[in-house]
């Protein structure tokens, strides 16, 4: 069975449906901006303030477009929302944001605020009735002041301290959670199956045999590690995120770095094939090495001597194996 919603355009909203159009969506955003607030409160409590406050104002509007409303229309107001409305702007479900790190939450709510103006001044532009432009010019100003509010509550409650120090543990929170995991399995995926793809292409000489062997090795890795990633630590006493983030970043990396040197061997000639491979394993090194560098502060010739020293052994392993 087929279920659908009528949705209608703008411009054949009545003056009391565009108020409650208006009265809704700024029920939302304050709903919005207090998810937020909680989502933030343990680690930034003085941004969750902010997001408080910002839905605070929310509600204001909010009030004060339902004592206009009564004074215009009565006590009952439509029900009409975003999703009724063609081509009005949309906001993304909470369950979508309510991962984000703390930057991107910052960008939501400033993108929130630029829509709500821009859409009612657009609106106002377009608008013939004088009375339904002066409202709608009414709300673009309350819009337009809302966000001009919340840069003076940014100002006041973040201050330049508070403010790097909620972008260092937003920073260490990426750091646990994404690129420690991802650069392990990048590690695990490009050193642990140099042996036995290149065993496989010096034994064989079969450059579909050697992809084959490559692409399962790579799978089957990406799928261990993810597993013992996720298994081995829930992040409540570490504090290093979500398991579910941290095994499908160990996960996939490990795939990708496998994968990376097996791919080529879908080249037919054998030779073509190997030293396209031999450049590959070249590059996820010094890649593995620049990562580290820049965010696990390892000095780059550590870095580098640990993983292309430790690369070069597997790989050598692999050769001789395979040419033996």
């Amino acid at each position: 069975m087929r279920f659908s919603i009528q949705r209608r355009h703008f411009k054949d909203l009545s003056e009391q449906e565009v108020l409650a159009l208006a009265i809704s969506s700024e029920e939302d955003d304050a709903r919005i901006y207090r998810s937020y607030a909680e989502r933030l409160r343990s680690d930034f409590p003085d941004s969750a303030k902010l997001f408080e406050e910002m839905a605070a104002e929310e509600d204001d509007h909010r009030q004060r477009l339902i004592s206009m409303h009564e004074n215009r229309f009565g006590s009952v107001i439509p029900l009409i929302r975003r999703e009724h409305v063609a081509g009005y702007y949309a906001r993304r479900p909470v369950w979508l944001v309510e991962n984000l790190g703390l930057d991107r939450i910052r960008e939501e709510a400033e993108a929130m605020e630029r829509d709500a103006e821009h859409f009612y001044l657009a609106a106002a532009k377009r608008s013939t009735d004088a009375a339904t432009r002066k409202l709608l010019g009414d709300l673009a100003a309350a819009e337009a002041g809302h966000a001009h509010h919340a840069e003076g509550l940014a100002e006041d409650l973040l201050d330049e301290d508070t403010r790097g120090e909620e972008d260092r543990a937003a920073h260490r929170q990426f750091v646990l959670t994404w690129v420690q995991p991802g650069l392990a399995g990048l590690m695990d995926g490009s050193v642990s199956t140099l042996a036995p793809i290149f065993a496989t292409a010096f034994a064989t000489q079969d450059t579909w045999t050697t992809f084959l062997v490559g692409l399962a090795a790579s799978v089957g890795a990406g799928i261990s590690m993810g597993f013992t990633e996720a298994a081995s630590d829930d992040g409540e006493l570490s504090g290093r995120g979500s398991p579910i983030k941290r095994g499908f970043a160990s996960g996939i990396m490990t795939m990708v770095g496998g994968l990376g040197h097996a791919l080529p061997y879908l080249i037919p000639d054998f030779w073509t094939a190997t030293v396209t491979a031999f450049i590959v394993v070249f590059i996820e090194l010094w890649a593995i090495a620049w990562i580290q560098n820049k965010y696990m502060d390892t000095p780059f010739f550590r870095a580098t001597l640990q993983v292309v020293l430790g690369g070069v052994l597997v790989f050598a392993a692999g050769v001789l194996i395979g040419s033996g």
